[in-house]
Order: structure tokens, then C-alpha cells, then sequence
């Protein structure tokens, strides 16, 4: 077992999804309550996804009401976190693609942990509120060129947003009252590309149909 160098009294216990998720569920309600900004909370979920060790992470939230991964932990232990029943089942299709036409995924549908979608001259929708999820991390590449892509979702998932606009917009945005989403939620980073179009990413509340 090896030790944290300059406290060889401590081991450097190892983190894991679980201790990640926590710490990425603080920054993200420091976020909401105008704590830390956005780019801040990019720069601190890589540090986040990149540690290897509790020690690792607790200065990323050093500054923050909690401010050590254990104290997280143990504040979810208590309220007995249970698997989200949402993960789970057969993934569905990897892809979306529009062109010159409209594509959209809406309803009970099972997100894949990758999937792309593309719009040429189309337009793709995808709404997440009634999907379930393949797994508990999933990716979707959304790449618009002069087209849109518009995704739908739940407050109560974990959103990361990061693409790029290149004479367009990709962009994130929430729709009425949104709350946080629960620690042990459905992850789902979006990526990709608008050039002279448009992704849109939005948040809405769990229950608004």
C-alpha cells in the first residue's frame, strides 16, 4: 500500500466512482447557488474524473460548504443511495441522423453509452425524460451542420455540456424551475460540433411533459 508523500501516517486511499460522483454533485449545487461559475466547474470535474485518490480530490472542494470527499460519502451513506432504477436495459440504437430531414427520439427509449447524432440540413430531437439508460455514463456526439440538434433533459440527471460553435451556437439552457439531480443519477456528457447550426441542450423539470 502506498502512502501520500509528506504525511506518511495517511494512506492515499484509493476513490472510487462513488466518491467521484459525490464531489461532482457538490460543485455541480455550487454551480446553482452562484459559488463557483462554469468554467470553474469544468475545471474542477477534470480534476474530479482524472483522481485516483481521496486525498486527490479533496481540494477541489476545499472551498465549499463540504469540503472533503469523506464527509460526501458519508452524508450519502446516510441517506442509504440506492443504484437509480433508470440504468439498465437493452441499449438502443448508436445513432441519429437527419438529412435534409427530421429525426426524433422521444417516449421509452434505452440510451446507448455512445450516441451520435447528426443533422445536415435536418433537424434532430432527442428528449431523455422518460429514457432509461444502458449504463450509468453515457456520451452523445451531437454534431450540426447547418442543421439543429436539440436534446431534452431531466433535471434529475447529471448533464456535462461541451462542444463547439463554429458560426453557430451549441449551447445549454434550463426551462423552468430546475432542481439538482441526485448523486447516484444517470450521467450523460454531450459533445460535438454546430457549424452554421445549432445544438442545444435542455433542462427541464423531471415531471414537465
Amino acid at each position: 500500500m502506498t502512502e501520500q508523500s509528506g504525511n506518511p501516517e495517511r494512506p492515499a486511499l484509493r476513490a472510487s466512482d462513488t466518491d467521484r460522483e459525490q464531489v461532482a454533485q457538490i460543485l455541480h449545487n455550487a454551480l446553482s447557488e452562484g459559488r463557483i461559475s462554469i468554467s470553474e466547474l469544468e475545471e474542477r470535474l477534470a480534476v474530479v474524473y482524472a483522481a485516483k485518490t481521496l486525498i486527490e480530490l479533496e481540494p477541489v472542494t476545499e472551498d465549499l460548504p463540504v469540503n472533503s470527499p469523506s464527509a460526501a460519502v458519508t452524508a450519502a451513506s446516510s441517506r442509504s443511495l440506492a443504484p437509480d432504477n433508470r440504468i439498465g436495459g437493452h441499449p438502443g440504437s448508436p445513432a441519429s441522423l437527419a438529412i435534409m430531414s427530421s429525426v426524433s427520439r422521444k417516449g421509452s427509449w434505452v440510451v446507448p453509452r455512445k450516441h451520435s447524432s447528426t443533422a445536415f440540413w435536418g433537424n434532430v430531437e432527442l428528449d431523455l425524460r422518460s429514457a432509461r439508460f444502458a449504463e450509468k455514463h453515457s456520451t452523445i456526439t451531437a454534431v450540426a451542420i447547418m442543421g439543429e440538434v436539440q436534446i431534452v433533459v431531466p433535471d434529475d440527471i447529471i448533464v456535462e455540456v461541451n462542444g463547439v460553435g463554429l458560426m453557430g451556437a451549441f449551447e445549454s439552457k434550463d426551462q423552468g424551475k430546475i432542481a439538482s439531480p441526485p448523486a447516484n443519477a444517470p450521467v450523460v456528457a454531450v459533445n460535438g460540433l454546430a457549424f452554421w447550426g445549432s445544438v442545444e441542450v435542455i433542462r427541464r423539470p423531471a415531471l414537465e411533459q
